[in-house]
């Protein structure tokens, strides 16, 4: 490899979930909204929670619990506890 800029073989974001064991709930942000769940771990490019809830950008529920939720890595906007 050349100089200049590091090549990365997963989108950085990936490394915001370096710290966070299984389990830890989550709320995982998207341009539309957020999903709250427990963290569920990275597999295929995308972030797993389960249980996870949508809620508007506004904090208001938006659909009942699902069971597994895939989030693309690429789409996420942030991550907090």
């Amino acid at each position: 490899m050349g100089f200049g800029a590091p090549y990365f073989p997963v989108p950085p974001v990936v490394a915001l979930f370096d710290n966070y064991p299984i389990g830890t709930l989550l709320a995982i942000g998207m341009d539309s909204g957020f999903w709250a769940g427990p963290f569920g771990g990275i597999q295929d490019g995308v972030a797993l929670l389960t249980n996870a809830q949508l809620f508007s950008n506004a904090g208001i529920p938006i659909d009942g619990l699902r069971p597994v939720v895939r989030i693309p890595i690429r789409s996420i906007t942030f991550v907090s506890l």
